[in-house]
């Protein structure tokens, strides 16, 4: 029975590897609800949401209900990447399995940050940690998918892969002074939060030099894949993100903060950490190796009947420049 489910879950380790990527993202736009709605201490302690309960009770009102949702979902998150993980494990291919137990395992750490984030009564660093390690699980998830391609390693010009990691290292930058920005605002999560005290004007002025920087960064780099004669989908759609990122940033700033904008800049902030993935991971492994999810892990080996065929690759739109 148990052989059974793990082969039925093999067969689908490429929708279970999108479930795991797209859940991730709703993650950290339940948790900007949250904390936009002031229901960050909704459930006022962890793991329990009260001392003598799990659940929430009447008087806790729609913040305990809001709190006690995001926990929940945290839950189905669970399922989904235990179910990945035992899909990845029928395969063959040590970097699918390694990729997929660095999710799974991000998953509880995740519970346990967020726990220290209630314990801590939404103390800004932590609650920029707790992000920012959303932001990297979905990161991971990009990579997996673009491994259950059938992508890998391959030949890259030298500053090729310089330059994209350079972008990568200034996203990452940015998205870090995002947190930073939020931590010194006005939406902590609840109305007796503690702020980070830095003063928002210059943190928010040093978010958007970063910003123009990482954008730089990224035309340069269209520019060099694009003499180079690799395909560029990665890059326009990263491109795309970042300036509707920037003009919801803008936006908000000059209209004091509205949560629905907040919202939208936050569902950027992940869509930024997905796209900016698959730009380094397109330029650092190029090649098709031609080893299915689960191949005998030998370049060009074809999958085993009734498994996960050679997928779409992520970004493969030869002849689109």
């Amino acid at each position: 029975m148990a052989d059974r489910l793990a082969d039925w879950l093999g067969a689908r380790l490429w929708p279970l590897a999108w479930a795991t990527l797209v859940a991730n993202v709703v993650l950290v736009v339940t948790g900007g609800a949250v904390r936009l709605t002031g229901s960050g201490l909704g459930c006022p302690t962890w793991p329990r949401c009260t001392d003598s309960s799990f659940t929430p009770h009447g008087s806790l009102g729609v913040h305990g209900a809001i709190e006690f949702g995001n926990r929940m979902l945290t839950g189905a998150l669970v399922v989904i990447a235990v179910a990945t993980f035992v899909a990845a494990w029928v395969s063959l291919r040590r970097d699918v399995r390694v990729l997929a137990f660095l999710i799974a395992l991000g998953i509880p750490a995740q519970i346990i940050i967020g726990g220290f984030t209630v314990l801590s009564d939404l103390n800004p660093w932590v609650v920029s940690f707790h992000l920012l390690c959303s932001l990297a699980i979905i990161g991971l998830s990009v990579v997996f998918l673009h491994r259950l391609s059938g992508f890998g390693p391959g030949p890259s010009p030298g500053p090729l892969r310089t330059l994209a990691w350079l972008a990568f290292a200034a996203a990452w930058v940015v998205l870090y002074l995002g947190t930073v920005v939020t931590g010194s605002g006005p939406h902590a999560g609840d109305a007796d939060a503690a702020r980070n005290g830095l003063d928002p004007l210059q943190v928010s002025q040093l978010h958007a030099d970063f910003v123009f920087l990482f954008l730089g960064l990224c035309v340069g780099l269209y520019l060099a894949v694009r003499l180079a004669g690799r395909s560029t989908l990665p890059l326009r759609v990263l491109l795309v993100v970042i300036v509707l990122q920037g003009a919801v940033g803008f936006v908000q700033y000059f209209t004091d903060l509205p949560v629905i904008l907040v919202a939208f800049h936050m569902l950027g902030a992940a869509l930024v950490s997905a796209s900016v993935t698959w730009v380094l991971v397109s330029v650092l492994e190029p090649v098709a190796t031609g080893r299915a999810a689960r191949g005998s892990g030998e370049p060009g080996t074809a999958s085993e009947p009734g498994t996960v065929p050679h997928s779409p690759p992520l970004g493969a739109d030869a002849g689109q420049r």
